[in-house]
């Protein structure tokens, strides 16, 4: 089953405190029935960690999982949220932007 949103993907956010921010999906995690994605930018929380043999310590920024239900494909011709539709050109399987209709792949 083909996904609706991918690594590499650019979105932007629906919902939560970080919304209308925009990023890039670095990467998809899955659990059981749940699908998360970490995106650039987006849900950071720092993590203070102490020093230890060959690094320093200090605060981190860090991305943590955002649900894919709150999250959207950004549309780059209107740069505005669109839903993805499936159709088949030359009998390959490709993405396209329901708005404006050109393909994500």
């Amino acid at each position: 089953m083909s996904a609706k949103i991918r690594s590499g993907d650019d979105v932007i956010v629906l919902t939560g405190r970080d919304r209308g921010k925009i990023g890039k999906v670095i990467k998809i995690v899955t659990y059981d029935t749940k699908k998360k994605a970490v995106v650039s930018g987006v849900n950071v929380y720092k993590k203070h960690t102490k020093p230890k043999a060959g690094s320093d310590g200090g605060m981190l920024n860090k991305e943590l999982a955002i649900d894919v239900s709150n999250i959207a494909i950004l549309d780059l011709k209107y740069k505005a949220p669109t839903r993805v539709g499936f159709k088949v050109i030359d009998g390959r399987k490709v993405r396209f932007a329901k708005i404006s209709g050109e393909i994500i792949d």
